[in-house]
């Protein structure tokens, strides 16, 4: 442990010392967009909006170009727009109705998180028939070229619902 905290220090020591020394390094100051609570959960309203176009490019075009989706009704975890795409040309033929239940929101430099529970109602094409999936999801915005997207949406069933 004492190796890891030195050879840390010295690391670190070492990589400061790097760009004062060749005096041409400045820290480009971040620039931080405004956005609110409100400003977050709307953006969930977009993506159902997108769900309910039917559309996989529309659903797709709300995500960051690296994101990440590791989706409730699949074993596959996307992690570029073809697999995300590919993911959704099926999963919105059950036109899918996300509702939140809970939600915490958290808002950071450039990101926000909404994390909490939903039900995605999904309909049988054939019969109609209506199913509620009750599950957990974790939404991480990012700006992404002035635009909030979507950089990471996991969801998953709730435990207690699983195998009723």
């Amino acid at each position: 442990m004492k190796s890891f905290a030195i050879a840390l220090a010295l690391g670190t020591a070492a990589v400061a010392a790097v760009p004062a020394a060749a005096g041409e390094y400045k820290a480009k100051p971040v620039a931080c967009a405004t956005v609110n609570e409100a400003a977050v959960a709307a953006q969930f309203d977009k993506f159902n909006g997108a769900w309910a176009t039917k559309n996989p490019d529309a659903v797709t075009k709300l995500f960051t170009k690296d994101a990440v989706l590791l989706p409730t009704v699949s074993n596959t975890p996307r992690t570029d727009h073809a697999g995300i795409r590919d993911y959704f040309v099926t999963f919105l033929k059950g036109s899918p109705v996300g509702t939140i239940n809970t939600s915490a929101i958290d808002i950071g430099c450039n990101k926000a998180t909404r994390v909490g529970l939903w039900t995605v109602t999904l309909t049988d094409a054939a019969t109609g028939a209506k199913t509620d999936v009750k599950a957990r999801y974790s939404f991480v915005y990012r700006l992404d070229d002035g635009e909030w997207k979507i950089d990471h949406l996991h969801s998953s069933m709730l435990p207690e619902t699983m195998g009723k």
